[in-house]
């Protein structure tokens, strides 16, 4: 896996290109549950849960494989070192701001369809249903449902959305903490550089 960044624009077309009838923000949102859930065996179902409907023979899809590997090399590198800069995957600060609210809607649903989709053992459920991941999930669902407003003002609008960006990526970041005794220590080791999950 080689650790560079990936584009939430590039992604999305790649992503729609193959036929994947996932985007860019839940595709990164349903990879970061999963790996909090269950590492690299979660790394693995989510690279065949985004790819499921696409055709191998896709001209694109070897150019949506390496973006993936790229996205998961980062994601994971930044989850396990706990590392500061971690970041959603969200279109630029120059796109509407009402499609900036849509994909962060979107970001969530991934998320939250990744807690609900691993594996729920009876130790996981205990999890999801106390504090603090239960308020996450709540929140999230909330966040889910959000628009941006035609009447707010443009500068209150950005703070508003700043926050919330920032909200949800402590939130993830917390939720990997949380889950750790879930997984398998084993699941936390970062894979080789030369790994890819296809």
């Amino acid at each position: 896996m080689t650790d560079q960044s990936v584009d939430h624009d590039e992604l999305d077309e790649v992503l729609e290109r193959c036929g994947s009838s996932w985007n860019a923000g839940q595709a990164h949102g349903l990879l970061c549950s999963k790996l909090s859930v269950a590492g690299a065996d979660g790394a693995t179902r989510w690279f065949a849960q985004v790819l499921e409907e696409t055709d191998p023979n896709n001209a694109s899809r070897r150019e949506c494989e390496a973006m993936l590997d790229a996205l998961c090399a980062v994601t994971w590198r930044q989850l396990v070192e706990r590392q500061s800069e971690f970041e959603l995957l969200l279109p630029g600060d120059e796109d509407p701001a009402a499609l900036r609210a849509e994909s962060m809607g979107q970001w969530c649903e991934g998320f939250l369809h990744g807690l609900v989709s691993e594996n729920r053992s009876e130790d996981l459920k205990k999890r999801l249903s106390d504090d603090p991941l239960a308020d996450i999930i709540r929140d999230m669902l909330h966040i889910t449902r959000a628009t941006a407003s035609e009447d707010e003002d443009a500068e209150e609008e950005e703070k508003a959305f700043a926050e919330l960006v920032e909200y949800l990526r402590v939130a993830a970041q917390l939720t990997y903490e949380e889950l750790a005794d879930i997984r398998e220590p084993a699941e936390d080791v970062l894979p080789d550089e030369s790994d890819t999950l296809h």
